[in-house]
């Protein structure tokens, strides 16, 4: 494991592996830096560095010092921090919340290319109506954690509905110790609820951004807004697959991405 600092002195880890070009893969909100394991055997061509998202959920502090109207600049601040410290310049790889810090870090800072798979970035239709961040903190205030987590899966990962929940968590490898991150999803819900897609985003290098149509309708949506507000993007819809489409169809995403960077 590797170290750098951000600007605003958090200490960033990160993976290293390979030889060639910079590749960051950045996971999302629910998922640690082994998100990518199923993904990575495919970019052998590449040096991937995989970081773990500071505080694994969002921040490692309280609401109190770093309150969910800053979460998204000092999440930005470390994989800028990233971009920094590699040799080369390198293409970001965000899945979810991922893909939303990398593009704002693209925003301002030298990247090759970015690849944006469902954005965690809520249409204006829906975040008027948004509510899950208040639901899972009054869930987690009433002592029902595991609720409250529950909450979340079923309206990121199911939003179609699901039969048996309990019995499809079971079989999750992230469960129960995602459980841990509840507060931590919390204060990033509430991040994304507040965020507004601008009508242009100023970022000069090319966007592959990626859905899914089996995932939510309202990140499906927000793709489509996404390229929309990019001057150089492409965009890309797979047929079947969900949100967590880069884990679910690993040798399918990645030959897209090849493909697209090769151009």
């Amino acid at each position: 494991m590797q170290t750098t600092q951000s600007a605003d002195g958090m200490e960033v880890g990160y993976e290293r592996h390979g030889d060639g070009r910079p590749l960051i893969l950045l996971h999302g909100g629910m998922a640690p830096r082994e998100y990518w394991n199923p993904i990575m055997p495919h970019f052998e061509e590449y040096t991937t560095i995989v970081p773990q998202r500071p505080g694994f959920g969002t921040c490692l502090d309280s609401p109190m010092e770093t309150s969910a109207a800053e979460v998204l600049e000092r999440e930005t601040e470390y994989v800028r921090a990233l971009v920094d410290d590699v040799d080369g310049v390198p293409v970001l790889f965000g899945h979810s919340y991922g893909a939303l810090t990398g593009i704002e870090a693209a925003t301002d800072a030298e990247i090759g290319a970015v690849v944006a798979y469902e954005p965690a970035i809520l249409p204006d239709e829906f975040r008027e109506e948004a509510d899950l961040a208040d639901h899972m903190a009054a869930l987690i205030e009433a002592g029902e954690r595991h609720e409250a987590v529950k909450r979340y899966i079923e309206q990121v990962l199911h939003p179609e509905g699901i039969d048996n929940l309990d019995a499809w968590l079971a079989e999750w490898p992230l469960w129960p110790e995602c459980v841990d991150l509840a507060d931590e999803v919390v204060r990033m819900n509430r991040a994304v609820e507040r965020y507004r897609l601008p009508d242009h985003l100023s970022v000069a290098a090319p966007v592959l951004v990626l859905t899914g149509t089996s995932g939510p309708d309202f990140l499906r949506e927000s793709a489509h807004a996404v390229h929309e507000a990019l001057p150089h993007s492409r965009f890309v819809e797979f047929d079947g697959l969900s949100h967590s489409g880069p884990s679910e169809a690993p040798a399918l995403i990645s030959s897209e991405v090849k493909s697209f960077l090769s151009e």
